[in-house]
């Protein structure tokens, strides 16, 4: 049994396999608080050895997904007298909710209304799918304001690749929902809630169908082949495939193909 932690920040909501975390911060835009960081971080972690918890769906409430850093407190307890230790903390906790999201062993969608600013545009750009509503809007502005986008930095590149990931971060360009989808960010785009919703129905529904441990290790593959050489690529390809095939997914998934039915997890 999937058991939550007690988190403040955000909501979580789990229905059929599927975990949502709902940010849940109007005052603040749903902006990278301390609370919405813890409760994202411990979500994660709470769930990641669980394979009951087949995908994870990022969301904000209030009509606007992730304002960012929290600016705010950028000003009163870091500025006003904090110590650049006290940054460099901060910033290194930034970069665990970020790994805990790119990592992760389920698929993670990120569903994106109104605005996806700097971390929080980052933050979207560790997640397998992307949606978001025509309308969103989307900058890296953290060198508008004389700050740099760092911990996003290899997420952001990941996400939209070298050439197209350095323009935007050092240009504080702004796009919407329909730009995002022509840089490659948005997998899909919708006018309304119901399209959205739609979409991530469907990209549920295929996640279903498929093996949790599959996934885990696929996912486990895909992040480990950037900087391998190729004989190393091979190697654990092959290792990654034989795991899988001698596992008890791998023996459930061939028997249900050659006996003409659904395999267990996809009943």
């Amino acid at each position: 049994m999937t058991t939550l932690p007690d988190v403040t920040g955000v909501e979580l909501e789990l229905d059929k396999g599927w975990l949502t975390i709902w940010f849940d911060q109007p005052d603040t835009r749903n902006a990278l608080t301390d609370d919405l960081v813890d409760g994202i971080t411990r979500t994660f972690k709470a769930v990641r050895d669980d394979r009951t918890v087949r995908g994870i769906t990022l969301r904000g409430r209030h009509g606007v997904f992730c304002a960012g850093g929290n600016l705010k407190q950028f000003k009163e307890s870091f500025q006003g007298g904090g110590s650049r230790d006290d940054i460099i903390e901060m910033s290194k906790g930034a970069a665990e909710l970020f790994d805990l999201i790119n990592d992760a062993p389920q698929v993670v969608i990120a569903i994106i209304e109104g605005a996806a600013m700097a971390g929080g545009f980052g933050m979207a750009c560790c997640a397998d799918v992307v949606i978001c509503e025509t309308g969103a809007k989307f900058a890296m502005t953290e060198t508008a304001i004389g700050i740099s986008p760092a911990q996003i930095a290899p997420f952001v590149i990941q996400k939209l690749g070298y050439a197209t990931g350095r323009r935007l971060m050092l240009t504080a360009a702004r796009f919407d929902g329909r730009g995002a989808h022509e840089l490659g960010f948005a997998d899909f785009v919708a006018d309304d809630l119901a399209g959205l919703n739609a979409a991530e129905q469907q990209i549920r529904s295929q996640v279903l169908k498929c093996a949790p441990g599959a996934i885990a290790d696929t996912k486990s593959l895909i992040l480990s082949l950037p900087g391998m050489s190729r004989p190393q690529v091979v190697q654990a390809a092959a290792e990654n495939f034989a795991g899988r095939l001698l596992s008890d997914e791998g023996r459930e998934g061939v028997a249900s193909f050659l006996e003409k039915r659904k395999p267990v997890w996809a009943e």
